[in-house]
């Protein structure tokens, strides 16, 4: 075996260190680097880069740079977030393909970012199925260990769950019945051929865009209909760009914070708890944010001249007649099965309980 003469230290009868010459195995050697690795590890600095549409400013954007500190601050240093706001590393379709390819490494995701990944919160997404806030709370609290599961299963963490309110249609002419909208040029997100499929079969015209390129589709005349949320309508300026606002909520706009497993265990084992800890709370905040926002965006909205479109309670039974019809449908080739039955499951067993209430379902 090869021997590496390595001077070892001992001790002269003057307290003095000295070295004699003793011969060092290389296994040893390697054995003694092997024991200081683990510490070498766990000190290892980690750059977590999160993405999101979010621009600065807003309440999303600022719960996530208070998370970003704070991961900092428990870390010692250790881990850095890196925020990119405002859809600048594309919008969430995209994002989830560099989480892939390991250049981005999360991002606070729409229900489109992070169905890319797995379709099971489509599950969640009932249209017109939830006749109050309390309702949605009470399915997603009970279907979290669930979709969870789902997403570790393709390499990603669910670090929180985020609900931002409920998607209305937005339209440039005024338009009230299926029949009105089925005439518009309807948004949906490009690389989604699941909800691309299932417009087209309930007879509307979808046409697939990046959410980066919303504005510009709007002002163009490539779309004249819009599904969102009022909030994300005011904050991203495109209710500018329609005239109106079919002001009946349609289905819940749902996402979450997401990191790539890859990542989060390049973290120190023993800070993780502590870091989700910290996100949960974070999710907690970005909800209640959530809560007043959409009403307070339709009050600032309409104030600037959009027109609220309310529906008569005939125009609404008509719209809830064609959504229960189309259910069978959206469970094949939108909703995975399994978890499409577990949210109706747990919406009628929280009705059977008395606790939802009727009306609006902000």
């Amino acid at each position: 075996m090869n021997r590496l003469q390595y001077p070892p230290v001992t001790r002269s009868r003057k307290g003095l260190f000295m070295l004699r010459r003793t011969p060092l195995t290389l296994t040893a050697l390697l054995a003694l680097l092997a024991l200081l690795a683990p510490g070498v590890a766990a000190a290892r600095k980690v750059t977590v880069k999160l993405a999101t549409l979010a621009p600065k400013g807003t309440a999303y954007h600022d719960i996530l740079s208070e998370m970003a500190a704070e991961w900092k601050d428990l870390s010692d240093g250790q881990v850095q977030v890196k925020i990119f706001p405002g859809g600048v590393a594309g919008d969430d379709v995209n994002v989830v393909r560099k989480m892939r390819l390991g250049t981005v490494s999360g991002g606070l995701l729409t229900s489109a970012g992070v169905a890319t990944i797995h379709k099971a919160i489509h599950g969640v997404i009932l249209p017109m199925g939830y006749k109050s806030r309390a309702e949605l709370d009470y399915v997603f609290d009970k279907m979290r260990p669930t979709l969870e599961a789902a997403y570790a299963q393709e390499g990603f963490v669910v670090l929180n769950w985020v609900s931002v309110g409920f998607v209305r249609f937005f339209t440039k002419e005024k338009a009230a019945t299926p029949e009105e909208l089925q005439k518009m040029k309807l948004f949906t997100w490009a690389g989604r051929e699941e909800a691309l499929a299932m417009w087209k079969a309930a007879g509307f015209n979808p046409v697939p865009l990046p959410s980066t390129e919303i504005s510009t589709g709007l002002q163009t005349g490539l779309i004249d209909a819009l599904p969102t949320t009022p909030q994300a309508a005011n904050l991203m300026n495109w209710y500018t760009h329609v005239g109106y606002m079919i002001d009946e909520p349609w289905a819940p706009l749902v996402g979450g914070t997401v990191i790539s497993k890859e990542v989060w265990e390049q973290i120190d084992p023993a800070l993780r708890a502590k870091l989700a800890e910290s996100a949960r709370k974070a999710g907690e905040k970005l909800n209640a944010a959530s809560r007043p926002a959409n009403q307070n965006a339709i009050d600032a909205m309409t104030k600037r001249g959009l027109q609220l479109v309310k529906l008569t309670a005939e125009q609404r039974a008509d719209w809830a007649k064609r959504v229960e019809a189309a259910y069978p449908m959206f469970r094949e080739t939108y909703a995975p099965g399994p978890y499409f039955d577990e949210a109706l499951k747990h919406r009628d067993a929280f009705r059977k309980l008395g606790g939802f209430t009727d009306g609006a379902a902000e």
